[in-house]
């Protein structure tokens, strides 16, 4: 009977990491992708040219996992084809332990993105997390025997339910924009103000003296001592957002994108960008040429790129250059628009849905 109910306990902690894991990923599918084509230029350049050639898959396999990730977690919990189950997590836990460790012990990717935006992990804390999985699953591995034998139609219906459900809503959230945003740039954000620390940082200074180290909360007068380093004593009050700027040939044009009405135009890689809804924000573009809201075209491209676009498109805009890392965080669409009033992010719209002018105007009338 205890054993019963310490493997019950053990199933409930891991299938309900797995499921919270899932679905915060199932709510942002682009951004899982995003971090596997991290991983995967990371093993092409250290382990295997063959993991270049993933890349362009990172959003069909991203859906996989993060879809398995729930439906197993069900499964695990309902006692849905144990023996299957087990054996199919211990593979993952497997995979993705040796992922996080490559990534802490080498510091190749610095987030492993296993719970997205919404909880961010150092590479060592993902390992540990992960290794406490593993010992976890082992156990239930080595007491596949006590796990149930079978399970009731009602808990299968369930398991099925959650794979059909997780990939509908995977897909949503890639034709539109994620439910939930947990990103620095989400709506109600003032940008600038996400730049500025949210209070003064505080350091403390390591000085050697007499061959020992000694602490200070002020930098020492004393000359005599010597500066080993300086650590930071507030890292919480570090800015969200640090790599923010827009610029062009003739310099860096971020207070200008902060002040007045905007809307960007975002675009994260000109190579890739949809061109399925351009007609729309043509005319969106368009019709808010005379209005008191200016649009901005922003681009990860080259000036060349960004002019011969425009110029195809007869768009008499601001055009500006950007980071494509930062545009990817800023919205997962490509292209996306933001709406934006003296840097505050009034709005966020995937081009599927881009909006009428009047729309965007109601948005400064509110």
């Amino acid at each position: 009977m205890f054993k019963q109910g310490f493997l019950w306990v053990i199933r409930f902690i891991v299938g309900g990491l797995f499921i919270f894991s899932g679905l915060i990923k199932v709510n942002d599918p682009v951004g899982t992708a995003i971090k596997l084509e991290e991983y995967f230029d990371v093993f092409s350049n250290d382990i295997a040219g063959f993991f270049y050639y993933l890349k362009p898959f990172a959003l069909e396999l991203g859906i996989v996992l993060v879809v398995v990730e729930v439906v197993l977690g069900v499964m695990l919990i309902l006692g849905v084809r144990s023996k299957f189950t087990v054996w199919a997590l211990s593979l993952m836990i497997l995979f993705f332990t040796f992922l996080t460790f490559y990534s802490a012990y080498f510091n190749k990717v610095t987030d492993c993105g296993c719970f997205g935006d919404a909880i961010k992990l150092t590479p060592w804390e993902s390992f540990y997390k992960d290794l406490i999985l593993l010992v976890l699953i082992s156990i239930l591995f080595l007491f596949q025997a006590d796990l149930p034998k079978s399970s009731p139609r009602w808990a299968k219906i369930v398991a099925s339910t959650s794979l059909i459900l997780s990939f509908t809503l995977a897909i949503v959230a890639i034709r539109n924009l994620p439910f939930i945003d947990f990103r620095a740039y989400k709506v109600g954000v003032n940008i600038p103000q996400n730049m500025q620390p949210s209070s003064p940082l505080q350091y403390s200074y390591v000085m050697k003296k007499n061959g020992e180290l000694v602490t200070f909360d002020q930098y020492p007068s004393d000359e005599s001592l010597e500066f080993v380093e300086m650590n930071l004593k507030n890292p919480e009050a570090l800015p969200k957002i640090s790599d923010f700027a827009v610029w062009n040939d003739e310099g860096d044009f971020s207070e200008e994108v902060f002040t007045g009405n905007k809307v960007l135009i975002l675009v994260s890689n000109m190579a890739k960008r949809s061109d399925s809804n351009l007609d729309l924000i043509d005319q969106l573009v368009t019709s808010l040429s005379d209005s008191p809201v200016q649009p901005v075209f922003v681009a990860a491209a080259t000036q060349e790129e960004i002019q011969n676009f425009t110029k195809s498109r007869g768009w008499d805009v601001l055009s500006l250059q950007a980071d494509a890392t930062v545009v990817k965080t800023m919205i997962r669409a490509n292209p996306g628009i933001m709406v934006l009033k003296d840097g505050e992010v009034l709005a966020k719209y995937h081009n599927n849905n881009t909006p009428e002018a009047s729309e965007v105007l109601d948005l400064y009338m509110k």
